[in-house]
């Protein structure tokens, strides 16, 4: 477990990060200042553009409380300190947005789901990239994986995420203090993401996740069945190719977004299918999963039977995991820039 130390000085001029780190986070690195990464409109920041009504959005809340919220304060001290991050966080000109908290469940007994709404309307993220966590009071910034598509936070301002629970001060946070209407800011970051342009090549995706790695594959998983829905609808747009998931827990109560994911393969059957693993299983699975369950792990054949030149691979899980399939799919001269892999640290 690796740690550095966040240290505030009075200028603000040093940072240094405390990370403890945990599956589902990411590594925090000092990266330069926070001055070149806001928006020089800074819209979340001003009363009158910050100002969002509950009758536009389904949490019954008025997003910020002028003139000085928790999350207005936070913007405007990183705005004045050196900033800090993720490692990899792209591009520089990333905005840093406030947000609330309009939505929280348990996703699984050790996952918490969390619907924010963003207010910045420059921000944005690609399907599989994750947020910087800023929390007001909290020194340690959080780094989780956006497990919602662009398309639900181009039409209603919302992102997803969802959090395993771990003893990183963030997703204590999340677990035991985050409540309705609670305001944090969030910087996109990541360079694992799948963004097609309209006029790019058909490719087939082979999505390979472990546990909560199953948050930025969601993400794409979305995003596919959103480009797949415009093509469809409009008769132009990027051609989406066929798309199997590979996911693997402990048991099937661990198996994040399973609802979700057979929904969309019952919506696309002839494009998305899926192959849900567990290793740990002791009680009787339902019915309704049965189809699609395998007990024990994912295996090199399986995999390897989906191998093509017009097949891309992410793969997001624990990193014995992760080594182990990115260093088949060489072996198996894979080309690396099919190869697609988010490490946790």
């Amino acid at each position: 477990m690796s740690s550095l130390l966040l240290l505030f000085s009075s200028s603000c001029s040093l940072l240094l990060l405390l990370f403890l780190s945990a599956p589902c986070l990411k590594v925090l690195v000092l990266i330069p200042t926070l001055e070149q990464l806001i928006s020089s409109k800074e819209t979340a920041l001003t009363s009158e553009k910050g100002r969002w009504m509950s009758s536009c959005y389904p949490c019954h809340v008025q997003i910020f409380s002028p003139p000085y919220s928790d999350s207005k304060k936070l913007i405007y001290h990183l705005k004045g300190c050196q900033g800090l991050g993720n490692k990899g966080s792209s591009p520089f000109t990333s905005v840093v947005s406030a947000a609330k908290v309009c939505g929280a469940a348990a996703e699984s007994p050790s996952v918490k789901r969390l619907h924010l709404l963003v207010a910045d309307k420059d921000f944005s993220f690609k399907a599989g990239q994750w947020v910087d966590f800023f929390i007001p009071g909290v020194s340690v910034v959080g780094g989780f994986s956006i497990c919602s598509s662009p398309r639900l936070l181009k039409q209603e301002r919302m992102i997803e995420l969802a959090v395993k629970y771990a003893n990183h001060p963030p997703a204590l946070w999340i677990h035991n203090q985050c409540t309705l209407d609670s305001e944090v800011a969030v910087r996109v970051g990541g360079e694992f993401f799948f963004d097609p342009q309209p006029a790019d090549a058909s490719r087939n995706l082979v999505l390979i996740a472990g546990g909560v790695g199953i948050n930025p594959l969601l993400s794409i998983l979305r995003h596919a069945a959103d480009l797949h829905r415009d093509r469809v609808n409009k008769g132009s747009g990027y051609e989406v190719g066929t798309i199997k998931l590979f996911y693997s827990a402990k048991n099937t109560s661990e198996l994040l977004f399973k609802q979700n994911i057979l929904d969309l393969v019952n919506e696309f059957p002839e494009k998305i299918a899926c192959s849900l693993h567990v290793t740990k299983q002791t009680t009787q699975i339902s019915a309704e999963l049965q189809p699609y369950i395998t007990e024990g792990r994912i295996t090199e054949k399986e995999i390897r039977d989906h191998i093509s030149k017009e097949t891309l691979f992410y793969i997001c899980g624990p990193p014995p995991m992760t080594d182990f399939f990115s260093k088949q799919l060489e072996n198996s001269h894979v080309p690396k820039e099919h190869i697609c892999f988010e490490k946790w640290w």
